[in-house]
């Protein structure tokens, strides 16, 4: 473990730097909206599974073997993907920008 000072100090300098707290706030405010949208997703399909089972064996046409869960479980999995891109690429462009623009200001 490092103990040196100089380190101390340029971690006092970043935390309160007033970007760094305004990433803080951001990314975990979008964090937490995101995971909200995932549980209600993944919840909503674990309470048709439970509660209308039937829905989901429906066929999605007359003599088609796929029912109506296959195109729905396949969509769940899918938004998961989908709103990892979002994370991604809002982390890659907008937070990536701050914590720039926080290492330059504490050279």
């Amino acid at each position: 473990m490092n103990n040196d000072p100089m380190d101390s100090n340029l971690n006092k300098r970043i935390s309160d730097h007033p970007k760094y707290k305004e990433l803080l706030v951001k990314r975990s405010s979008f964090a937490w909206l995101l995971s909200i949208v995932v549980l209600v997703i993944y919840y909503s399909f674990i309470l048709v599974v439970a509660f209308a089972p039937k829905f989901l064996g429906t066929k999605i046409a007359e003599g088609s073997i796929i029912s109506v869960g296959v195109p729905i479980g396949i969509s769940v999995i899918v938004s998961a993907f989908a709103l990892t891109g979002v994370y991604v690429r809002r982390a890659n462009s907008e937070f990536d920008d701050l914590v720039n623009q926080i290492k330059e200001d504490v050279k």
